[in-house]
């Protein structure tokens, strides 16, 4: 366990950002996460053709497993704050893996699609309660200066994963059937969390949890929404600029959420230019290699410089690829223009991979971080929802060129509500070792490693 300067008249030693524990707690789930949803987001499109369904079948169960994602993290702040970090973060992956193992039972059993549904929305309410957990774990121990690197390196190293997970997605499938990624997502995943049930120590503040008896749960239109520690008020949720972050969180995930999700992308890619899934798959690991070192140095620069020196950029940036990818459709173009356009948007998302959720770190409540991770995420995730929605709803009605042309309208609008509307939110702290930091604010202790 970490200790206070005031135990031996000294400062402690500093630690770097990254140890063993880290390595295994968060990075080896976040790698084997990744891995098994670029496994199986490939032969989604093939899966839902080879049961008599459509673009618009397709599309459904992106948005399912998004659904998930948007109403997961209101009762899992909730649970944070009432029974712990450490249940919430192994309930989840085990959640998703069960997810995956039943939807081989489907696909081998000729079941039917609205199981399909049915199951990729639990497997997004797993993804969710594992990142929830994991960003108040991290915002329970980090620095201000470690936040930007930690977090930001959580999605570099599922970049990791996604780099061999749609190839052997779409591998897996041609030579071996299309339950196969399934099966490999669901026991990889198991495999990743292992170490976490033997290393992971509860972060949540001691003081804090004792004294939560006596505190009532705050409410926001007569529905309970937070825990039972420190009450977490309407009027935290006004201060700014929490009410600007919040706003951009919304947007930017309108913009990447089908672009992470694969949906958009991949839908895009095999209805619009007939690209298989062997094909889809080598595209998407390529790009996940291309954007690991761009993830790591977007993170070095939010700690070094700021958070908006990545995220504005980025956003702009997101928010040119998607005009480039509506192009695309509204010129007809060849193929090879396509593929030079899901290099430039993937490579452009890269950049603020990690990053909202930095910024949403930084301005938490200490305490009652759960409830307030979980109202960010509802809205982040409900903006990672509105995307293959809003995507399905524009093709369906217009084209793919006016889908895309709206994801980058969103990804400008986000951009100039960070340059604008939010103030650097880095804050320099003084170099005495980030538990003093954590103690001295009450945040709890941070975990062994």
């Amino acid at each position: 366990m970490t200790t206070t300067a005031s135990g031996s008249g000294q400062a402690p030693k500093k630690e770097g950002w990254i140890n063993k524990q880290m390595l295994l707690s968060m990075h080896l789930p976040a790698i084997s996460i990744g891995f098994g949803l670029g496994a199986t987001v490939v032969v989604i499109p093939k899966l839902t053709q080879d049961l008599g369904e459509g673009m618009v079948a397709a599309m459904m169960v992106f948005i399912l497993q998004q659904l998930g994602t948007a109403v997961a993290p209101l009762p899992t702040g909730y649970l944070i704050d009432r029974i712990g970090r450490r249940k919430m973060l192994l309930a989840g992956p085990i959640l998703i893996s069960l997810s995956s193992l039943l939807i081989v039972r489907v696909i081998v059993q000729d079941g039917s699609f609205m199981e399909i549904l049915f199951y990729r929305f639990f497997g997004g309410v797993g993804e969710q309660m594992w990142m929830l957990s994991r960003l108040t774990v991290i915002a329970d121990t980090s620095s201000s200066q470690q936040r930007g690197k930690q977090i930001t390196s959580m999605f570099g190293v599922q970049q990791i994963g996604n780099l061999t997970g749609p190839i052997v997605g779409g591998l897996a499938s041609v030579a071996v059937g299309l339950w196969l990624p399934f099966a490999i997502h669901s026991v990889i995943v198991i495999l990743g969390v292992l170490p976490s049930f033997f290393i992971v120590k509860e972060t949540m503040s001691k003081s804090s949890a004792a004294s939560a008896g006596a505190t009532p749960s705050w409410t926001a239109g007569g529905a309970v929404i937070g825990g039972p520690r420190r009450s977490l008020t309407m009027a935290d949720l006004r201060t700014p600029p929490i009410p600007q972050v919040f706003l951009a969180q919304f947007l930017a995930n309108v913009t990447r959420g089908g672009i992470f999700g694969g949906g958009v992308i991949v839908v895009y890619a095999a209805y619009g230019f007939g690209l298989s899934e062997l094909e889809i798959g080598g595209l998407r690991s390529a790009m996940s290699l291309i954007g690991i070192p761009v993830v790591f140095g977007a993170g070095y620069i939010m700690d070094r410089y700021g958070r908006k020196f990545t995220i504005v950029p980025g956003l702009a940036l997101s928010g040119l690829a998607m005009a480039f990818l509506a192009l695309t459709d509204a010129l007809a173009v060849h193929v090879s223009v396509f593929i030079a356009a899901f290099i430039t948007v993937h490579f452009c998302v890269s950049l603020i991979s990690g990053n909202m959720q930095t910024l949403g770190t930084d301005v938490a409540p200490p305490h009652a971080r759960g409830a307030f991770f979980g109202v960010s995420r509802q809205i982040a995730q409900t903006g990672s929802l509105a995307s293959p929605v809003s995507f399905t709803f524009l093709v369906s009605t217009f084209s793919y060129a006016a889908a895309f042309s709206f994801l980058a309208a969103t990804a400008i609008a986000a951009s100039m509500v960070v340059f604008f509307g939010i103030p650097e939110t880095l804050r320099k702290e003084p170099k005495i070792g980030a538990a003093v930091l954590s103690d001295s604010a009450g945040t709890g202790p941070s975990e062994t490693s």
